[in-house]
């Protein structure tokens, strides 16, 4: 065997198969490319499902970990420590709020954000204990804790998991009558995702999540916004939401926070949201630690210049333009996003959405599929358009357009 099979093969003996990766070990990155331990190069067109907005080790955000590094990586949020007070008078800065409660991964985010709703729900807003309520979206993605799965549609997410949490009502994503009529005087929150990234990048009808916000605020019902993978510079906007010129209660903010280089994340909002919280009600011992601030401060300052925000709007509207072309070709069925990020449904004459994953890896492009018949397009937003071209080249090579 090859290193890769040997590899893969040490993997598969001695990991738990949660995953279902391509065939390709990595060794090294920079930028928008990978090299794999036999030396190929490829093209990512995933980055890290938008952890690596910034692409692979960006010298700024590099910089920022080693310096840090050099100096104190944990304190725990038993002291304080000098970079805690910049990332969270930043962050607020950038979001537009006012506080932070930072944690590490995107799912702790979510959890927070309803531990946060429900606190809210029974302190300010006055719903009778244990009462709380929180609506969801079908088709949503906000990770895989058991609570989490507890409101997710999918049956791989869900099965053998329960039982679950209760509390939380499901209607059809991009339905306002059915959020509507959701709405009760024990609803606490709507979480959402602004464009739903698992579900193959689904963009809401167009003025869905202002309906959504005008409702919350009727209701008293606070809009939380899952930001997690469209956050953050991917959509061509700092934050989703502001394509539709929407302000949610809050944000749920993570993976291109931490530069791609540690997991960082965060729920943002107001000291009247979360202000509810006391000393021992919630925490993380690795939560806003020194490594994790000085990379996330490095990441909000780059944001704050607008550069990455407005490359993605560019180099997004050639992605879709290209893109669009070939839905006339019945290679491809339909293609939805923002900026850039895009997902493509595949014909099924032309295969699933893993084969042509796969026969993209074999041209040095690296894309991942979901939902059967749908790979989704989201390259660091630091691509250079030349190679944002070959890798679209890659795609109508393997189509055959």
């Amino acid at each position: 065997m090859n290193a890769t099979e040997t590899l893969i093969a040490a993997a598969d003996a001695h990991s738990a198969h949660n995953y279902h990766p391509l065939p390709v070990v990595v060794a090294t990155a920079e930028g928008a490319w990978m090299t794999d331990v036999e030396g190929r190069r490829y093209l990512d067109l995933l980055a890290g499902y938008s952890a690596l907005n910034f692409g692979h080790g960006h010298p700024r955000l590099v910089e920022a970990a080693r310096a840090q590094l050099e100096r104190v990586t944990l304190t725990s949020r038993a002291f304080h420590h000098d970079r805690f007070a910049a990332f969270c008078t930043e962050l607020a800065a950038l979001c537009g709020m006012q506080m932070v409660l930072p944690m590490n991964t995107g799912v702790e985010a979510v959890e927070t954000a309803v531990k946060t709703a429900r606190k809210w729900g029974y302190r300010i807003k006055g719903v009778p204990a244990e009462m709380a309520k929180i609506v969801v979206a079908s088709g949503n993605f906000h990770g895989r804790t058991t609570t989490v799965i507890s409101f997710s549609t999918d049956p791989e997410a869900r099965a053998d998991f329960g039982p679950y949490t209760p509390g939380f009502q499901i209607v059809p994503y991009g339905d306002l009558t059915a959020m509507r009529e959701a709405l009760t005087e024990n609803t606490v929150a709507v979480l959402l995702e602004p464009i739903q990234g698992e579900s193959g990048v689904i963009v809401p009808p167009p003025g869905y999540l202002p309906g959504v916000r005008e409702l919350t605020r009727q209701r008293d019902v606070l809009f939380i916004a899952d930001e997690v993978q469209s956050g953050l510079g991917r959509t061509g906007r700092t934050f989703a939401c502001e394509h539709e010129g929407v302000a949610p209660d809050a944000y749920v903010l993570g993976k291109a926070l931490g530069g791609g280089i540690l997991p960082v994340s965060a729920v943002v909002s107001s000291i009247e949201v979360l202000g509810v919280f006391g000393p021992g009600e919630h925490g993380s011992t690795f939560g806003g630690n020194p490594l994790a601030c000085a990379v996330a401060l490095e990441v909000i300052r780059m944001l704050r210049t607008g550069e990455y925000q407005a490359r993605s709007a560019e180099l997004g509207e050639h992605l879709h333009r290209e893109l669009g072309a070939l839905l006339g070709t019945g290679k491809v069925t339909a293609v939805r996003g923002r900026g850039l990020w895009a997902g493509v449904d595949i014909a099924p004459r032309v295969g699933t959405g893993r084969q042509v994953s796969e026969r993209l890896m074999d041209r040095g492009v690296l894309v991942k599929d979901t939902h059967g018949a749908t790979i989704r397009i989201a390259p660091p937003l630091v691509i250079s358009k030349e190679d944002l071209d070959w890798g679209l080249a890659q795609l109508r090579a393997v189509l055959e357009v």
